[in-house]
């Protein structure tokens, strides 16, 4: 009798077939996870720098928050990630508020090689000066032909505000017919 219920308890080819492959599948994922935590504490230990505040420096926090650590907020976590918090440098107006900070006077901008008065703006570009963008604008002087148009920056411009809006309204009327 226990000769056929040995011949019984073999397991069926599919169940084991199945076991297999879960089996590897099972590998397969655990290995992936491994790779992926020592790529990711590689990244971090590459990256990861230790703030060197100590005890008692002034910091700036990038959210507004408010930390007071009194007896009854003791059960509170007073901790935050480093990664919002950012040294704080004294301005001379905080050290010196009784001094009196004079206001800059405005930017003059003189118009060189100015050949009168504009009659309009035709074209608009951004470039790069200096690494900054930079409006300019290709612009046409009244009693001149158009092999005198040049480019101005947005403050080289007399009258900007005026021409700015008629080009700026000129542009909308050209989409809006398309």
């Amino acid at each position: 009798m226990d000769h056929l219920k040995e011949n019984l308890l073999t397991i069926h080819p599919t169940a084991k077939d199945f076991h297999d492959v879960w089996k590897r599948a099972c590998d397969t994922a655990a290995r992936c996870i491994a790779e992926a935590k020592e790529y990711n504490k590689q990244r971090w230990e590459k990256s990861h720098m230790e703030p060197d505040f100590k005890e008692g420096d002034q910091v700036l926090v990038k959210n507004a928050l408010e930390v007071k650590l009194t007896e009854e907020s003791c059960r509170k976590h007073p901790v935050f990630a480093v990664s919002l918090v950012k040294p704080y440098f004294q301005t001379e107006e905080d050290k010196f508020p009784s001094r009196k900070k004079n206001p800059t006077p405005p930017e003059i901008v003189e118009v060189k090689d100015s050949l009168g008065p504009v009659k309009k703006i035709i074209n608009a570009r951004k470039i790069i000066l200096s690494g900054k963008d930079q409006r300019q604008y290709l612009v046409r002087f009244k009693n001149h032909t158009a092999d005198k148009d040049k480019w101005l920056a947005e403050d080289a411009i007399p009258d900007r505000n005026l021409h700015l809006r008629r080009f700026r309204a000129s542009r909308r009327t050209e989409q809006s017919n398309k």
